[in-house]
């Protein structure tokens, strides 16, 4: 993939889950009405619970952990990229 493809966020409307059931060994899959975004910062599934409201989960990854101490003022006194320094 050249530089200029890079895909900085995915984007569906649904997912697909795959199990396997402990007990049977069995290979089960569901196409779930679920919305799913990515970047680099984090992951969110998001859907309707069982009263029809919005009901979502967040997965942080690492970068996204570090830039949210950033933003509230938990992170280190650093400059990450080297470029902001006085």
């Amino acid at each position: 993939m050249d530089e200029k493809d890079e895909v900085f966020e995915l984007m569906a409307d649904s997912v697909i889950v795959e199990i396997t059931d402990r007990q049977s060994g069995e290979v089960y899959r569901r196409e779930l009405p679920i919305d799913y975004y990515e970047n680099a910062n984090f992951l969110r599934l998001r859907g309707e619970n069982m009263d029809g409201s919005i009901s979502q989960l967040v997965f942080l990854s690492a970068r996204g952990i570090e830039r949210m101490k950033d933003l509230t003022g938990k992170g280190p006194d650093h400059d990450p990229c080297g470029g902001h320094s006085h």
